[in-house]
Formats: structure tokens, C-alpha cells, sequence
């Protein structure tokens, strides 16, 4: 209905009634090609919504799910809550904020919690914004690792997270891989090891390219992940203002891998 009442009005501001009759010719092939995944989206109330309250939602359901997955194994470990507390410092959240991710938490941690309708409406509130779902996937992947292992149960409410984010098993396993070389790459780099081989096995990974793979095939994976974790892109689509510096690691991480293999290659 939308692309029929707009072109109507455009065409006759422009051109008359022949404006008109070509308007509603335009709208009316826009209602139909598009006006479904435009109405999804919320139509023109999607361009007004209150992105704090998006914000909100990303942000509650991140602390819900942390403790969702805390819990899996039976019995929420002092590295989850100690990697919980951090992170939430880490973010820099008011009293308030806190107080709110701490009953997150709590709620993710019980027996009965909704984790499908949960994820539904996050999906619900970042559908258009897929680098965000990836990057929500990412910090539960971060949950998961805490304590260096991942379990079977961990495992399963992985896989659901995507599932019902939409984003495949191949891919989820693709993010496990690059997250594991990512927390090796970073150690490494801490330690100032000159163990260059399994450093650039891990750079290979991060960017999820092979050591055979071509200059043009590695730098357009670099500039798809770069474009993807960029913090300014992930601000205009509702990131939380709290997890930008999260962001920019994950653009420097992704940066130092990709120069590691330039100069190797020289």
C-alpha cells in the first residue's frame, strides 16, 4: 500500500496527472516486489524506533544467554561469574545497567528459562542487522570458552543460538575455529613468542582462509571481516555505545593477522 500512496503523491508533485497514473504504476510493483519485507521490518515506524530500546534488548538478551550457558554444565562456575562481573566492567555500565545484566544473568541461569522465545525477539529487534546477530553469537562463543573447554551441553545452546538467529552450522563452526585461534594468536602476542609457524596458522584461521589460498582471495576476506566488526558500522545499526571498544579489538585482532601475513608473504 505504501509504494502505491507514495508514488501516487511524487508522481503528481512531479509530473501531473501523467505523474500520477505512472506513480501508482511504480508503487504498486513496489508493493509487491518489496512491501512484504518492508512491512517486516515495521514499515516507516521501523526508521523511528528507539534505538535504546533496541540497545536494551541486545543488551539483556547477551547477559540472559551468558548465564544460560553458565548454567548448562549444572553448576555456574567462578569463572563465569568472575568473566560476567569483568565483562560488565569491561563495558563500563552504570549502576543501573549493572543491576539490570546481574538479573539478566540470574534469569538465564534458571531452570525454566525461554531461551527460544528470548532469541526470538532479539531476532525480532535486529533482524535487518545480521553483523550484530554474528557478533552476539560471538561473546556467547566467549561465554563458552571460559574456562577453556567446551562442553557438549555448551555445545547444544550454541548450535540453537544460531539456529534460531539464522545463522548455520557451518558457520557457527567457522566462528569456533576463528575464536580459538584468536585466543591463541592473542596469547602469543602477549608472550612475544617468535614461533611464527603456528602464529600464521592461527592468522589464516582468524581471517578463515587456507596458506594456499591466493593474495586476492585473502585480502577480500580481511576487507569482508573488517567491514563486518567495523565499530562506526556497528554503532549506526544499534550496538550498545558499551561494547564499542569490543569492536575495535576485534578490528585490531583481525588487522594483526592480516599484516602478519602480508610480511610473511612478503
Amino acid at each position: 500500500m505504501w509504494g502505491k500512496i507514495l508514488g501516487a503523491l511524487f508522481g503528481m508533485a512531479l509530473l501531473k496527472v501523467p505523474g500520477l497514473l505512472l506513480g501508482l504504476l511504480i508503487g504498486h510493483w513496489f508493493d509487491k516486489s518489496y512491501g512484504g519485507a518492508f512491512a517486516s521490518r515495521g514499515g516507516f515506524n521501523g526508521f523511528s524506533r528507539d534505538k535504546s530500546e533496541a540497545q536494551g534488548i541486545f543488551r539483556y538478551n547477551t547477559f540472559a544467554v551468558m548465564g544460560h550457558i553458565a548454567k548448562s554444565n549444572g553448576v555456574v562456575t567462578k569463572s563465569h561469574i568472575q568473566q560476567a562481573t569483568a565483562f560488565m566492567e569491561q563495558l563500563g555500565l552504570t549502576a543501573a545497567q549493572k543491576q539490570e545484566a546481574q538479573a539478566a544473568f540470574r534469569h538465564g541461569k534458571q531452570a525454566d528459562f525461554p531461551l527460544t522465545e528470548q532469541l526470538a525477539e532479539f531476532k525480532s529487534a535486529y533482524r535487518s542487522r545480521p553483523d550484530l546477530l554474528l557478533m552476539f553469537l560471538e561473546i556467547q562463543i566467549s561465554t563458552a570458552y571460559v574456562d577453556l573447554n567446551l562442553s557438549s551441553a555448551e555445545q547444544r545452546i550454541l548450535a540453537q543460538v544460531a539456529f534460531e538467529l539464522g545463522i548455520s552450522t557451518a558457520q557457527l563452526q567457522q566462528m569456533i575455529s576463528r575464536y580459538e585461534a584468536e585466543a591463541r594468536f592473542a596469547k602469543s602476542s602477549q608472550s612475544g613468542t617468535t614461533d611464527i609457524a603456528n602464529r600464521l596458522t592461527d592468522a589464516y584461521k582468524i581471517l578463515g582462509v587456507h596458506a594456499d589460498s591466493s593474495e586476492a582471495a585473502i585480502k577480500k576476506a580481511y576487507k569482508k571481516l573488517m567491514a563486518q566488526h567495523h565499530p562506526d558500522k556497528l554503532m549506526s545499526q544499534g550496538l550498545p555505545p558499551e561494547l564499542m571498544d569490543m569492536a575495535k579489538q576485534k578490528t585490531q585482532d583481525i588487522q594483526a593477522a592480516y599484516e602478519l601475513i602480508r610480511n610473511h608473504r612478503g
